[in-house]
């Protein structure tokens, strides 16, 4: 006679009612958004980690085609600089760390632009857009709108309901960043590429130049990070271990239904 394993003793018939209630309770995310989700994450905090090492080698920045330390840049970040050169490491200069933090930049760039455009056509194809970002007109009044910017600024906590839908702020603020800050931190690195802007020169001058593009990705970068420490925020507010648990299961837990 066999020993009966621990584990299988514990394992949950198919037919318990935890089992149903997993099985048959809906899915808050499709597979397809959760793993584009992440991909996009560890694409991001790779070009975030790689871009900052790429702006210590010249941590000024202009607008225009030209740019270099005998120019009056409109920003100056008074960063350790790993280039002699540049006249604002105070002190000490950091080792020149241009070659991996570039190669790492690219690589994850095309994961990010990759990850994006499998993001948009299902979107697109599916109805995920149609459904969860695109806000009813009725949503879209003054009035809609400020009751939402009001409830986040007093860090209210979402209803149970609301778990399964985006408000009408998420809404926007996925929409501005889906379609106007990830493709212009796209078109913007393009510009920032001489090998890119010889074969398509107005990639460049469309925003004023070679600097102007640079200037525009940083400020642009900035923007995406703001958004990234709201959205955690917001998470943590809002629940944390419930709207982890459906961003990787795709199931919202029972006690948020």
């Amino acid at each position: 006679m066999s020993a009966i394993s621990p584990i299988a003793d514990r394992q949950t018939p198919a037919d318990s009612p935890a089992a149903v209630l997993t099985a048959t309770r809906p899915v808050r995310h499709t597979g397809a958004v959760r793993v584009t989700h992440w991909l996009t994450t560890l694409a991001f905090f790779a070009l975030l980690v790689s871009g900052g090492e790429i702006v210590l080698s010249h941590p000024r920045f202009y607008w225009g085609e030209i740019g270099n330390v005998n120019m009056r840049p409109w920003l100056n970040l008074h960063l350790p600089s790993s280039r002699g050169t540049v006249p604002t490491g105070y002190g000490y200069v950091l080792p020149d760390q241009n070659g991996w933090s570039r190669y790492l930049h690219f690589q994850a760039a095309w994961v990010a632009v990759a990850t994006g455009l499998f993001y948009l056509l299902f979107g697109i194809f599916s109805g995920h857009f149609r459904r969860n970002l695109f806000p009813a007109g009725a949503d879209l009044s003054a009035k809609a709108i400020g009751s939402s910017v009001l409830r986040h600024l007093r860090f209210e906590r979402p209803e149970a309901g609301e778990a399964w839908s985006y408000n009408v702020l998420q809404r926007l603020t996925y929409l501005l960043v889906i379609f106007i800050l990830f493709p212009l931190m796209i078109w913007t690195g393009l510009a920032m590429s001489f090998g890119f802007t010889s074969a398509f020169p107005a990639t460049a001058t469309l925003l004023g130049g070679h600097q102007s593009a640079r200037s525009i990705h940083f400020l642009v970068t900035g923007l995406l990070v703001l958004f990234v420490l709201v959205h955690v925020v917001m998470i943590v507010v809002a629940g944390f271990r419930s709207r982890m648990r459906a961003m990787v299961t795709g199931r919202v837990p029972p006690a948020t239904e």
